[in-house]
């Protein structure tokens, strides 16, 4: 692969990452860092490290292509709750929980928090307890360490984590309130989507009609499990699927009306937390206008 070399003209030392972050400001450290974390950065043919320190002479090379990635654009995440164990924000929809892939410098919850968490923690998930699908919007947790990382995850783990969605759906149910037990498993024909199977993992999910029309319900849902795309695989097997959905069969809409309401755990030395995030205006207008 063709490289790039840039000589090291400074006469005092300098840390490879500052050096390189000054070089490509549109790059904030953390990511420079993180290409450098890849061996993506040599300093005189030799793999680089984020502290390697640059002496007059030194030849740091890189792939040609490396810094052609565009530069990813700043997002702003609103913050529900913060402390010096975790982060409580309000994703939009359409944003990434973290990046696909590890060159990805596409803006993400976690790109977010990087400046924010401790640098004993770090990757593409680094401080990310659970996720939110990119056109899922709503309430989302973050740790500030790898302690508090671990923490949390055990709760979502024991099923400690209390969950509220709310969900616009096709149709009426036949019921104002029930449960759907199913389990769920990878579809073999479309490996990136999931649907119901005797082979699945065990899957549980409460739900409650809030208002309905001729055409369209909207639904308050509790997942006791957090099986990837549970809510949505779960509407789509007992028929209405989530408006917006259209992987799993639901009609065209303007985003995936689907919204992580509240989320309740536990903080220690302080107990139980709650939080909410309130309905955005698409679910507003659509309701207003269709139930």
């Amino acid at each position: 692969m063709p490289e790039i070399s840039i000589i090291y003209k400074k006469s005092g030392t300098e840390r490879l990452d500052r050096f390189l972050s000054s070089n490509y400001s549109a790059f904030s450290r953390s990511e420079i860092a993180k290409f450098i974390s890849l061996n993506q950065i040599k300093v005189n043919n030799k793999i680089g490290k984020r502290a390697s320190k640059l002496s007059y002479g030194d030849v740091i090379s890189y792939p040609d292509k490396l810094f052609a990635i565009t530069a990813p654009v700043n997002i702003d995440i609103p913050i529900l709750y913060e402390d010096d164990f975790c982060l409580v924000l309000e994703k939009p929809n359409g944003v990434l929980t973290h990046a696909k892939g590890s060159l990805n410098l596409e803006p993400s919850v976690a790109s977010f928090i990087q400046s924010r968490i401790d640098s004993g923690i770090s990757g593409n998930r680094a401080g990310i307890v659970h996720r939110l699908d990119r056109n899922t919007s709503g309430i989302i947790l973050v740790a500030k360490s790898a302690r508090a990382q671990q923490y949390l995850q055990r709760q979502f783990a024991k099923r400690q984590v209390r969950k509220v969605y709310y969900a616009i759906v096709a149709g009426n149910l036949d019921k104002s309130e029930a449960e759907i037990n199913m389990p769920i498993e990878r579809n073999p024909k479309h490996l990136a989507t999931f649907r119901v199977g005797p082979n699945g993992k065990a899957a549980l999910t409460y739900y409650k009609v809030i208002a309905s029309t001729k055409s369209f319900s909207l639904l308050e849902m509790r997942p006791e499990t957090g099986r990837t795309h549970q809510l949505r695989v779960h509407l789509k097997a007992i028929g209405h699927p989530i408006v917006g959905d259209t992987i799993y069969g639901g009609i065209p809409a303007a985003r995936l009306m689907l919204h992580a309401y509240k989320l309740s755990f536990i903080l220690p030395d302080i107990g139980r937390k709650e939080y909410i995030a309130p309905l955005p205006k698409e679910f507003d207008e659509f309701v207003k206008y269709k139930i």
